[in-house]
């Protein structure tokens, strides 16, 4: 199995837990946003234990997203990128090779819903061409969307066209007036409220407006139909604790006092 943890870690100095949840989680590849901790000491902090020696292979074009790994980094080549997204060919010797997406797209403090869906067609599209270049599907989609899985973004189908149904998802492509789009299977849904193990979302927001969610599943990962074979949706999770703090109050909700607004996501592959 090859696992894998991403976190939008809030700008804050969080390096103990993260280093403490990737012994935890056997983590093979750590996916961080909005990380301003020093390169040279997140390494320290992650190889203290010398269980695993973790090295770090940058985004050239992709200043959003940080990517640490536990293999060389001829093995998590970037293929495409822009601003907010990095696409690497992860190719691990003897195992299947797949395209591991990442992002962090911008929030709704700064564009509006119909921008955002913007993004997504922009996103899909690189995917897609990204699929073309090393001529597969099996690509897995992972970051801090923004969005949850119900927005327009995520479902519509030129957009990345995520659905709630693995029975959907394996029909692998739809037509839609005459153009056929490929589906992406989001398991985050099976994760989204109260009658879930763990947190109800990845994010909480109250405010004093009409329409509010207060739970929301921003933090996703989205699997092509080509890898669910090697998904099973048991190995995903939100994690609330890095085994020596908790990541929430009293409440039950992110507390950003103690670590970030947003919950890591941790999953694997049977690579």
């Amino acid at each position: 199995m090859t696992s894998f943890l991403f976190w939008n870690i809030n700008r804050k100095n969080l390096q103990r837990s993260i280093a403490n949840l990737t012994q935890q989680y056997d983590v093979d590849v750590l996916m961080l946003a909005e990380c301003e901790i020093e390169i040279a000491v997140l390494l320290n902090e992650l190889n203290k234990e010398r269980r695993f020696i973790y090295d770090y292979w940058p985004s050239p074009g992709c200043r959003k997203i940080e990517v640490f790994t536990r293999f060389s980094h001829k093995l998590v080549q970037p293929i495409r990128e822009s601003d907010r997204w990095t696409i690497r060919h992860l190719k691990l010797p003897g195992l299947k090779d797949i395209l591991l997406a990442i992002t962090h797209l911008p929030s709704k403090l700064h564009l509006r819903d119909s921008s955002q869906t913007a993004e997504c067609f922009e996103l899909s599209n690189s995917i897609r061409m990204a699929e073309q270049q090393v001529g597969h599907t099996r690509t897995v989609l992972v970051g801090d969307l923004n969005m949850n899985p119900f927005e327009d973004g995520m479902i519509i189908a030129n957009g990345l066209h995520g659905v709630m149904s693995r029975s959907i998802a394996e029909e692998r492509t739809r037509v839609v007036q005459s153009q056929k789009y490929p589906f992406f299977y989001n398991p985050m849904w099976g994760l989204f409220g109260d009658g879930t193990p763990g947190p109800s979302g990845t994010y909480y927001y109250r405010s004093a407006e009409y329409r509010v969610f207060f739970w929301n599943m921003f933090d996703q990962v989205l699997i092509r139909p080509d890898l669910l074979p090697l998904f099973d949706n048991k190995e995903l999770g939100i994690l609330e604790s890095d085994g020596e703090v908790s990541f929430l109050s009293d409440r039950g909700l992110p507390d950003a006092n103690v670590a970030s607004d947003h919950l890591p996501v941790v999953f694997r592959l049977a690579l």
